[in-house]
């Protein structure tokens, strides 16, 4: 997909199109392990949340011809035996909220690894290097929502979760790793992001608004944000930086900002269609000492959005 505009065209507002997720928070400055660590390469084209069900394709090796009696490879419907059906979740199925107890933060914890880290996660070797990496993103997380973190007024973890059904029999992975138990009910997060109302965020450009005395922490800044890559291009993220903006504005923010990728186009689509402008970006140099891709800076005036 060609972007709309040039990323270096400052005069614009986003017109850019901003791989699906922003960059977790000094995730691989925690990491215990001395190698690099491989970028993620998440993408999806995000759209409105579809008014009754998400269809989502998962991706399937193609599969080798199959060899019928008598020679000759198969046919088509032969052939479709070894195709995976396509997801179809109810919309009404879905909830978009904060999050509610440790074991849904594990739940989220893990899909955040899984997309961020996933080559690494897999490579790592061994199951005590996993849980290790877990258990300190767990309680980094924790110490966020819980104020204990200098710099951080306040944050919130929103996820949006599915129940546990037929419907995911495709995503077995998905549903082992992220699963969590809310009133009886089995359910998988799907999408997740956090909202902080911070200073800022590590290594990160800062916000110029407000500009006024005093505007360190009167505004917030979206981070982690991610979805599962089987239920991509469903609306998903659509959803949870909605209900982002709703959490923000309810605590008094007017100015929301979001750090993004110059090369990852399916998150700067997402957030255009959900209200975010450009207002700066990462000089070359910091992000080469960095070791990572340029990032763009994009706000959101929350005071103009109809929430």
């Amino acid at each position: 997909m060609m972007p709309l505009v040039s990323c270096t065209d400052v005069s614009s507002p986003l017109l850019l199109s901003v791989p699906f997720c922003s960059s977790p928070i000094r995730l691989r400055h925690r990491l215990i392990c001395p190698y690099s660590i491989p970028r993620a390469t998440i993408s999806a084209k995000l759209e409105h949340l579809r008014p009754l069900i998400f269809v989502s394709v998962p991706q399937i090796p193609q599969c080798r011809a199959t060899r019928v009696p008598g020679g000759g490879a198969a046919t088509p419907a032969a052939s479709r035996l070894c195709e995976k059906e396509p997801l179809v979740l109810d919309v009404d199925s879905l909830s978009v909220k904060e999050c509610e107890s440790d074991e849904e933060l594990l739940a989220t914890v893990r899909l955040r690894i899984r997309t961020f880290y996933d080559e690494f996660y897999k490579s790592s070797g061994g199951e005590d290097q996993g849980r290790h990496l877990e258990e300190r993103e767990l309680q980094a997380l924790k110490d966020r929502i819980d104020g204990k973190r200098i710099g951080f007024k306040r944050a919130a973890c929103i996820n949006a979760t599915l129940p546990l059904s037929p419907s995911l029999r495709h995503a077995d992975e998905l549903c082992s790793a992220c699963k969590f138990s809310q009133n009886g009910e089995e359910r998988i997060v799907v999408a997740t992001l956090d909202v902080n109302q911070c200073i800022k965020l590590a290594d990160e450009l800062t916000g110029k608004r407000p500009e006024v005395p005093g505007a360190s922490l009167m505004r917030a800044y979206l981070s982690n944000v991610c979805v599962a890559s089987e239920l991509q291009r469903n609306g998903l993220g659509y959803a949870i930086v909605t209900k982002s903006k709703i959490v923000a504005y309810s605590w008094g923010i007017n100015d929301l900002y979001v750090h993004v990728a110059v090369d990852n186009e399916a998150a700067k689509n997402l957030y255009r269609k959900t209200g975010f402008v450009y207002e700066n970006e990462e000089p070359t140099w910091q992000a080469r000492f960095l070791g990572r891709p340029r990032r763009l800076l994009l706000w959101a005036d929350l005071s103009r959005i109809n929430l």
